[in-house]
This record gives C-alpha cells, sequence and structure tokens, in this order.
C-alpha cells in the first residue's frame, strides 16, 4: 500500500491550495480526483460561467446603443456559437490542472472513500495518508419534490447548445440569479420560484430588492414564498405545480433548473469508517480546520459548510490547511473581508456586515444609502441601476459593509474590502485622491 505525507480528496482550488504549501515544503502528495482537475470553479462554474455572463453585458450593451446616439439593428445571440465559444476557451483546463498535479505528486483518478482513519480507497486501490484533506467541493442542493429528476442543473445550463425558449428556476440563489439573467438578455422567458420571502437570503436585504426590480425590468418574473409541489413531463414539455399568495398555480416551460443553491460534496466518502464525526454534511472541524474526532483529517473549501461557497475562499483555506500540516497547527482562517459578486446584469456586490448584521452585534451603525442613477457616470454611460449602501461605525468612522449594484461594483467593492480589512476609516478613503470622473472616485461620496 503507498504511503504517502498528504493525501488530498479533491482536484479543485483547495486542494491545489494545500498542495502549493505542501509541495514547497517538500511533502509527498497523492491527488485524488473523480471528475476534471480544476474542480467545480474553472470547469463548471465561476470561470465558463463568466463567459456567458460576458455576452449577456453586450446584449445590454448593445439595448443602450440609442443613449448615445447609435443606431443598431436588433441584436440576436446566437446560444450555440456561444457555448461553442466557452467550451473553446476552458477546454485546456483540466489538462494543465492535472500537469500540475502530477508536478507536485502522484495522481490517482477515480471516487476515494474511506477505508480506515489514515487510509482511503480508489478503484479498489488502498492509499494510505498520515494526513488526509477532505477538498471534495460542493454539489446542487437536491429538492425533495416529486419530479426532481427532470430539473436540470448548472452543468447543464452550460453545456446544452439550444437555448430554451421558456425556463423556470426552482430557487432563488446565486446561481438562479445570475444564469436568468443571461437567459433573458438571450431572449428566454424566464421565471424564478423562491421558498423564502427574499431572493439571496444571505445578501442585504435592500441591495437584493434593487437587484430584483432590474431583474423584473428585464421581464424576469420573480415569485418569493412560493411552495412548488410537483415537477411533471408530458409531450416534452415540463409542468411545475406550486402554491404563491394561497393560490395553486402551474406553469409550463422547455427547461426546469434546480437553483437552490449547493451542498457540501461528502456523502460518498463513508466518513464513518474514518471516524469523522459529521451530521449527513456538515464535518466538524476546529479552528484550523482539523476533524475534531481524527486528527489526521482536514477540510477546506466548499466541502466546509461554514464558510463562503467562495473559489478565493477555497485557496486561502487550503493554504490554511497546507501551512497547518506542515507547520503545526497555529493558524487560523481570515474571513473578515471577504468580497463576492452575484454576476447578474448588472452585478450586485457585497462585502462585511449586512445592515442588519451589524444592528445585531450592537454597533452604532451610521448607513449611507445612494441612488447613483442620477450621477454623472452613471448617465454618461446610461445605467439603468446604480444603487449602494455603504455601513460605517459611528464610533470608529470605520468601514463595516458595502453592498453594491451595477456601477461597477465588482471592481468597487475591493475598495471597501480594503478598507474593512486594514482599517481604513470613512474619512481616509474621502481624502484618497482618485483619477476624476470615475467609478471609483464616485466611491468617495457614498460615506
Amino acid at each position: 500500500m503507498p504511503k504517502f505525507d498528504i493525501v488530498v480528496i479533491g482536484g479543485g482550488n483547495a486542494g491545489f491550495g494545500v498542495s502549493a504549501v505542501a509541495h514547497e515544503a517538500g511533502k509527498s502528495i497523492a491527488f485524488i480526483e473523480e471528475r476534471d482537475f480544476g474542480g467545480t470553479c474553472p470547469n463548471r462554474g465561476c470561470t465558463p460561467k463568466k463567459v456567458l455572463v460576458a455576452a449577456a453585458h453586450s446584449m445590454h450593451e448593445i439595448s443602450l446603443a440609442k443613449t448615445h446616439g447609435i443606431s443598431v439593428g436588433t441584436p440576436k445571440l446566437d446560444w450555440a456559437k456561444l457555448i461553442e465559444r466557452k467550451d473553446d476557451m476552458i477546454g485546456f483546463i483540466p489538462g494543465a490542472m492535472k500537469g500540475v498535479a502530477e508536478k507536485r505528486g502522484t495522481v490517482f483518478e477515480g471516487r476515494a472513500k474511506f477505508v480506515g482513519p489514515n487510509t482511503v480507497e480508489v478503484n479498489g486501490k488502498r492509499i494510505e495518508g498520515e494526513n488526509i484533506v477532505i477538498a471534495t467541493g460542493s454539489k446542487p442542493r437536491a429538492l425533495p419534490i416529486p419530479g426532481a429528476e427532470l430539473m436540470i442543473t448548472s452543468d447543464e445550463v452550460m453545456s446544452e447548445s439550444e437555448l430554451p425558449k421558456e425556463v423556470v428556476f426552482i430557487g432563488g440563489g446565486v446561481i438562479a440569479m445570475e444564469f436568468s439573467h443571461v437567459y433573458a438578455h438571450a431572449g428566454s422567458k424566464v421565471t424564478i420560484l423562491e421558498a423564502a420571502p427574499q431572493l439571496l437570503p444571505r445578501i442585504d436585504a435592500d441591495a437584493v430588492a434593487a437587484i430584483r426590480g432590474q431583474s423584473e425590468h428585464l421581464g424576469i418574473d420573480v415569485k418569493t414564498d412560493v411552495r412548488v409541489h410537483e415537477i411533471h413531463e408530458e409531450n416534452g414539455r415540463l409542468t411545475v405545480l406550486y402554491t404563491h399568495d394561497g393560490k395553486t398555480q402551474q406553469i409550463e416551460a422547455d427547461r426546469v433548473v434546480n437553483g437552490a443553491g449547493r451542498v457540501a460534496n461528502v456523502d460518498g466518502l463513508d466518513l464513518a469508517a474514518a471516524n469523522v464525526a459529521h451530521d449527513g454534511i456538515k464535518i466538524d472541524v476546529d479552528e484550523y480546520l482539523r476533524s475534531t474526532s481524527n486528527p489526521a483529517i482536514w477540510v477546506a473549501g466548499d466541502a466546509l459548510v461554514q464558510s463562503p461557497q467562495l473559489s478565493p475562499i477555497a485557496t486561502h483555506e487550503g493554504r490554511v490547511v497546507g501551512h497547518n500540516i506542515v507547520n503545526g497547527a497555529e493558524k487560523t482562517p481570515d474571513y473578515l473581508a471577504s468580497p463576492s459578486a452575484v454576476y447578474t446584469v448588472p452585478a450586485l456586490s457585497t462585502v462585511g456586515l449586512t445592515e442588519q448584521e451589524a444592528r445585531d452585534q450592537g454597533i452604532n451603525v451610521r448607513v449611507s444609502v445612494n441612488d447613483m442613477t442620477g450621477w454623472f457616470s452613471s448617465k454618461s454611460y446610461g445605467e439603468p441601476v446604480a444603487w449602494a449602501k455603504v455601513l460605517i461605525d459611528a464610533d470608529s468612522d470605520k468601514v463595516v459593509g458595502a453592498h453594491l449594484v451595477g456601477h461597477h461594483g465588482e471592481d468597487l467593492i475591493h475598495i471597501f474590502a480594503m478598507a474593512i480589512r486594514f482599517g481604513i476609516t470613512a474619512s481616509e478613503l474621502k481624502d484618497m485622491p482618485m483619477a476624476f470622473p470615475t467609478f471609483a472616485s464616485d466611491s468617495k461620496n457614498l460615506f
């Protein structure tokens, strides 16, 4: 049985974060990957998604042409060519990432499962590791709805070459919001059915209201507080039966998409065989990301459930685990200022606390809300929505949260992230010279 200093289960961002540190320290590493090296983000998630989002942005810009005195014909997005372009742009990734893994260690391809506290099995072959890292990522959340097997996931959204005419999303999470905007700009009729009272329930309510308004302006039919009863197929069409506002209704579509988010991909590992404490999905870990019941086991990336499911976070957690394996458990992950964006058109970007979270923590919060559609920068580009909420601790003058919709917020959010991380005050940001007129210089007026 081959033995390694570290066995990494999963060839995504978290696993490569671990291996970057461990390889530099001279540790022997085994990689186990059951699908594509690189994991979800570069192959089936954030990277290919942005190719589709970029096309939606182009359609959005064309729709604003008249504002700038430009006459254009009626645009039409060729969906099959867009999918082909996406495939061309990412096709090299699995091979390239596998090559990196092979330089850092020994590669095993297949599904891993535990057969002991320090041993895993893949394709009938047993591998022993002094340390084993669970970096298996996430998978779509299963929905307990009759007919759920008729739904597609984001994988199919990014791989099917035919554009559906009518699409229903079950769930109003990040995946649903992003792809609903892509579909809408491509010409599809889109409906979102969300069980909770709010779309994107973890994001500031006012920011969500702003992007919901733009979504509805695009023609997306958004329904919240919905209970979906079943999905059935007849004559090649899908029908969703649901209750909304106390009335049972139904809607037909070509495709129904699972937009209910993702969960840790750990259920096939046989965690019990390794004495790993868990509740079926959540693995119990200490502050160093080590299993509380088996000190040889570590967890990083989307396989954790207590941290945001973001690619940079997965890399960060992987590097923390790598450091702790090499140097002893001494480092903890830092989530202080982790910016994120929902890539709708325009994007919703956020960092730090929501207003409710700030008040719940007893912060003497000063809230600055701005509708920037009338500002020069927004009017110059004809932005249909430009909105911001910035939260300041009134006692310290430090930024504690920022939430932006439009106005290049997916880039501007990093100004606020740096302010939170490094303790830059609102007054100091206002005093900083910035190129003018720019969206960045506008950020000085948000306090």
